[in-house]
């Protein structure tokens, strides 16, 4: 997608990295960057939640080596003096012989001229051009989130015709070479010292031509219907994460790549677990017997088993204890288990634990609030 702020846009600066940055090093960045100001580390934090789709807007097109490279031709061609001298683009006062006067959002119409017509934009329509991305939520079990799964996302867009296959020919015909370009979609224009190419303006830019069009998409070869598209959740994926399916999304146009399908995983609450990064989250309640003598305890685990847990004599209530190996597993590590102890207090005694419990006191010594006093 390039876009016509491209130019006022510093992505790599907006990551931190240098502009030969390796992927694994990219990669890295943007995880580094998306956890700091991810929505869910920053709850009502509008400023962390904007950062955190500028980051997210650099690293979709940082990733991608086409945009990427898009970007940079943008970038280096856009910026002062990117096409020689001075300022030629510049709009400050055209810097330099020759300069004239430049506005960004006209730039993709600009290297249409120079190029032979660009592949998104406002002329787009006359040469190859990608598809639309689109983005699709699709909610998940806690359970489905930790350990990963294999599902479809369910949506209605642009997609291939079913009839002609995306030929935008009726059935039993075939597009024809274009007479005109004999096929290359673009006309050459001698300027003498250099020869400019353009869009053929017979087939535009397609290099063929559909003479008898398909009754259902019209020629186009693209009808709107609904679709299920299978996508492969890796595990231990948050809520809120975007997975991008790289040519899942609308059909390009004139022989331009598909876009790509962005989809939102939405994760469900679970009952008894919560979840802090990679690390799963457990309440169990223990008897005031067990808080002050110690206990063993048993400890259910997401995979459903179970673990024994020594509890200590004279634990108090809050205390939150760690199970190495039993959090959530991604590519990248395996988190523990945090399980935090609270004392049980019954909302009713049988007369034998009112009489246990009324020994317990006659035979405590002093108050845990002595300490709170504030005389002298």
């Amino acid at each position: 997608m390039p876009q016509h702020d491209w130019l006022e846009k510093d992505f790599y600066k907006t990551l931190g990295v240098a502009e030969d940055v390796g992927d694994k090093e990219l990669t890295k960045a943007y995880r580094t960057l998306a956890r700091t100001y991810h929505p869910d580390a920053n709850p009502n934090d509008r400023t962390a939640e904007e950062r955190f789709k500028e980051i997210s807007e650099a690293y979709d097109v940082l990733s991608d080596p086409e945009q990427r490279k898009e970007y940079d031709e943008i970038r280096k061609y856009g910026a002062s003096g990117g096409f020689g001298g001075g300022s030629p683009f510049g709009t400050g006062g055209g810097g330099g012989a020759g300069g004239f006067g430049f506005d960004s959002g006209n730039f993709t119409d600009i290297l249409g001229d120079l190029f032979g017509g660009s592949r998104r934009g406002p002329r787009a329509g006359t040469g190859p051009r990608k598809g639309d991305d689109l983005e699709a939520e699709l909610t998940l079990s806690f359970d489905e989130a930790v350990k990963g799964v294999t599902t479809q996302v369910h949506l209605t867009s642009d997609a291939a015709c079913a009839t002609c296959n995306g030929s935008g020919a009726a059935p039993g015909s075939a597009p024809v070479m274009c007479p005109r370009c004999q096929g290359r979609g673009v006309l050459d224009d001698d300027q003498g010292f250099f020869s400019l190419s353009q869009p053929c303006p017979e087939c535009s830019g397609r290099g063929r031509i559909v003479t008898d069009p398909c009754p259902t998409c019209r020629g186009s070869g693209i009808e709107r219907k609904a679709r299920q598209v299978k996508v492969r959740i890796p595990a231990g994926v948050k809520d809120g994460q975007r997975i991008r399916l790289k040519g899942r999304g609308t059909p390009g146009r004139n022989g331009g790549p598909a876009g790509d399908l962005y989809v939102v995983v939405r994760v469900a609450h679970h009952r008894v677990f919560g979840r802090s990064g990679a690390n799963l989250t457990i309440d169990v309640p223990i008897t005031f017997a067990e808080a002050a003598l110690g206990a063993n305890v048993k400890v259910p685990t997401i995979d459903g088993s179970t673990v024994t847990l020594k509890i200590p004599a004279a634990t108090p209530t809050g205390k939150t204890f760690r199970v190495k190996g039993k959090g959530v597993t991604t590519s990248a590590k395996t988190g523990d288990l945090l399980v935090t102890v609270t004392v049980d207090v019954p909302s009713e005694l049988t007369p034998e634990q009112r009489s246990a419990v009324e020994a317990l006191a006659a035979a405590t010594d002093g108050s845990p609030r002595d300490h709170l006093s504030t005389a002298g």
